[in-house]
Formats: C-alpha cells, structure tokens, sequence
C-alpha cells in the first residue's frame, strides 16, 4: 500500500552532514495524490481510537498532525522548540549525538485524562518524540501512541519509546 510513498520519499546522501542519507519526504508532500494516500493511511489507524489530541512535533511532524487531527475530529497542538510558544509553558531536554536540545508545549495544550498521539515525520532514535512523550505524561494525559511516517527501524528508536507504543506507515 506504501510503495508509492517509499517511491517519492528520496534519499540525499550526506545530508546534514557527511555519512547520513536524509529522508526527504518533500517529493511525497508534493504529489497531491501521495499525500492523500500518507493522510488516508494515518486516519484509517487512528479513526476509532477515540484520540482527544494530536501532538505535532516541530517542523515537519505538523505537517501531518493538522489534518489528522482534523479528519478524526480531535484537537490539535505543538512541541515546538524553546522560546517559540507565545504563553506559559512546560519544557524537557533530550540528549543529542552531540549536545542536547528541548521542546516545550503549553501548559494548557493537553490534560487529565485526555488520549493523546503524538506525530512526526521520521523516527531515528527516539529522543524527540521521548520528551514530547514526557511532556505528555507530565500533564497527566495519555499517551496512546507515537506515529510516524518513516521510521529508520536500524536506528532502534521504537526500542526506546516502547514498541507496542510505535506506529510507522514506512519503514527502512
């Protein structure tokens, strides 16, 4: 069901820098019949679900979060980088290759005992989409699930999430 997906997602070697090969799911964006196909495919495994929120991570993760909050009648809000949020919010660090970095949510954007999932592009190791996660949980909402476009399986991130928790359309 994905093949046309897989087939417009590019590979760009060395990019961000030398030894990785990028993901670029922008030719798969592009093409209004593919998107259809990625949206389609993320609302028939979440329509049901009784999904209270969607959680987008900043940037490319709200590019799917929008219209899947939208298509199963659910709220929409962001993770997005510090100091990006207008209003009071909460923050968590998660490490990186080298360094670390943070998201924030709104202190209001999910609460008790609302389902929540979270959404993004690209599963790599499982940092970001852990600290959304946290954030979550630190409201005391539910976390139903992490989904995915593209999940880069050798990377081991669904380990680190928990794997009953992962949901990915393609997987590499």
């Amino acid at each position: 069901m994905m093949d046309a997906v897989r087939a417009r997602i590019r590979d760009v070697p060395d990019f961000p820098q030398k030894g990785i090969v990028f993901k670029d799911i922008t030719p798969a964006l592009s093409d209004p019949a593919t998107f259809r196909e990625v949206i389609d495919a993320f609302v028939a495994r979440w329509k049901g679900e009784r999904i209270h929120k969607v959680v987008g991570i900043e940037s490319r993760g709200f590019l799917f979060a929008a219209p899947l909050a939208y298509a199963l009648g659910a709220g929409l809000t962001v993770a997005r980088k510090p100091g990006k949020l207008p209003w009071q919010t909460i923050r968590e660090a998660y490490a990186l290759e080298y360094g670390e970095n943070a998201l924030e949510l709104h202190v209001d954007a999910v609460g008790p005992g609302e389902r929540v999932l979270v959404v993004d592009d690209v599963l790599a190791t499982g940092g970001t989409a852990g600290a959304v996660g946290r954030l979550v949980a630190r409201q005391g909402a539910e976390l139903v699930s992490f989904s995915f476009l593209v999940e880069l399986s050798f990377l081991h991130g669904a380990r680190r999430l928990g794997a009953d928790k992962v949901h990915s359309l393609i997987s590499y």
